[in-house]
């Protein structure tokens, strides 16, 4: 008897052949003159292929880089190509597409479906299978494709000629030929998992099967094409190590550098609510968002192990307040947004407090803002706040002079207030070096966050960065804020003055 998730499968199955069916309407008016000259221009394009074949899939304008990617399957016989793209970029769904082109316009032959097992293979394999059996326009245009005795879950053949099998790792894939060809395409989709990644003769194990086992299976003398699709989700995994080895590694991040939607199906709007409710509150962890989103795996626990929160004693009470910028510059002082912190710290009975923090992708007319909103902070907390610093060594140069400057002024002209920002221009040494020399404070719960603020979006955030500091580390710049402001609080202020290191500081002030 079969089990009532095992029905509810097959119902879900049942119900997307439908919907492929329906979807796929064909005009039986059409003379085969006609449609011949039809298929023929399809096949030369494409995009227009995927469009008139998968309008289930293709729903969207593809973006830049799915075009591309292409581009670059199709042109290229002989390939290795890796795609770290992001959740909801598509990944599966366009090597589908591109998959069944391939083989319709007898490019490819012989395909091999790699996952992590072979059921997470086969379900992989199994739209390709129903839309080979529902789908009427390829129907219609390529025949009736299912074949009586070769058609199962991990194996078919087409009567078109080409086939799918599906492999999870370790599973012997020689043998594998349909008539006398071999394999002459391979997909390895979802094959890392975090599990396996925690250990590193595992993913080296897998790997080696990959190179050793699965290629192989190629005949010399026809070309081979493989598509790798996964994200980056450890620093050590199969993907970073045939990115490495691949003719094109494909990173593409649901946003980029400036924090557009990298496809314009996905509105910014969009993406703010899969990470946020209507509170400003996280639903998922900055963690996550990182490694699933961004490829961008945190090392959690490499050099801080622990985040302490505390109560922060009145601002007054300090023996030294310090506020510190971090400002990744980007020339354009309004519109391009970059990763930017801003911190106020300060120094009680040797323990360092971080009282509020002010991280993520802003402006720099948004940073000054922040460095507003520090000043506000400590004249309410009854604190001078002529204590304000900005990183401007020689590598960001001349950033604070042209970009920095003029929106501080400009800041002064709207809200009548000269915020006192004085240029840190240090020689500093590598990030993670001078995060590192953090770790002892850290470790002794010497670096306390203040716990009013532990629900706040941005104080959030720096609890991830915080965590997942490492050498790979992409997101270090709240770390590096509270680094900065700890430094100048133990080398640079002295209490009730400001003297500094001869040479250290430009106490040039804005």
């Amino acid at each position: 008897m079969a089990k009532q998730s095992d029905k509810k499968h097959l119902e879900n199955w049942s119900l997307f052949r439908d919907n492929i069916a329906k979807s796929t309407p064909v005009d039986i008016r059409e003379s085969e003159i006609q449609k011949k000259k039809r298929i023929a221009a399809l096949e030369a394009d494409p995009e227009k292929w995927f469009a008139y074949y998968f309008p289930s899939y293709y729903t969207a304008e593809p973006a830049p880089f799915h075009k591309k990617a292409t581009k670059r399957v199709v042109d290229n016989p002989e390939w290795l190509e890796v795609r770290s793209w992001s959740r909801e970029l598509a990944k599966s769904a366009r090597t589908m597409m591109e998959a069944l082109y391939l083989s319709f316009t007898k490019k490819k032959k012989v395909w091999l479906m790699i996952s992590n097992t072979e059921d997470n293979a086969k379900r992989l394999l199994l739209p390709y299978k129903n839309l080979l059996e529902s789908n009427n326009r390829i129907i219609n245009d390529y025949g009736v494709q299912r074949q009586v005795g070769k058609w199962e879950d991990h194996e078919f053949t087409t009567k078109w000629g080409f086939s799918f099998r599906a492999l999870g790792a370790g599973q012997s894939p020689r043998g594998t030929r349909n008539d006398a060809a071999r394999p002459d395409a391979i997909i390895i989709d979802d094959f890392d998992t975090d599990e396996k990644c925690r250990n590193k003769d595992r993913v080296k194990a897998d790997t080696d099967w990959i190179q050793e086992a699965v290629i192989p299976t190629r005949s010399v003398s026809v070309p081979l094409l493989v598509i790798i699709n996964g994200n980056i989700i450890h620093k050590y995994c199969t993907i970073t190590i045939m990115g490495e080895l691949a003719d094109c590694w494909d990173i593409v991040n649901l946003t980029d550098k400036a924090g557009k939607p990298t496809w314009a199906k996905n509105t910014p709007e969009m993406i703010r609510a899969m990470f946020y409710n209507s509170k400003g509150k996280r639903k998922i962890s900055k963690k996550a968002e990182q490694k699933e989103y961004y490829n961008n795996p945190s090392a959690e626990g490499d050099t801080f192990k622990q985040i302490v929160y505390g109560k922060c004693p009145p601002l007054k009470k300090c023996e030294k307040v310090v506020t510190y910028v971090d400002s990744s510059p980007s020339n354009n002082r309004e519109k391009n947004s970059s990763s930017k912190a801003v911190i106020i710290i300060g120094l009680f009975e040797g323990k360092y407090y971080i009282y509020r923090v002010w991280l993520g992708k802003a402006t720099n007319r948004e940073m000054v803002g922040w460095i507003g909103q520090a000043y506000n902070y400590l004249d309410r907390g009854g604190i001078d706040a002529k204590k304000m610093f900005i990183e401007n060594n020689s590598l960001q140069d001349p950033h604070f002079q042209q970009v920095v400057k003029p929106l501080l002024e400009q800041y002064r002209k709207e809200h009548g207030i000269k915020l006192p920002v004085r240029e840190d221009k240090r020689k500093k040494a590598d990030k993670f070096e001078r995060l590192e020399n953090m770790a002892d404070d850290n470790e002794d719960g010497n670096i306390i966050f203040n716990e009013k603020e532990k629900e706040n979006p941005m104080m959030v955030q720096m609890e991830d960065e915080w965590l997942g500091v490492s050498k790979d580390s992409k997101e270090m710049d709240g770390p590096d804020a509270v680094e900065g402001g700890k430094t100048m609080i133990d080398t640079r202020v002295v209490k009730d003055d400001l003297a500094y290191a001869s040479g250290q500081i430009e106490s040039r002030r804005y």
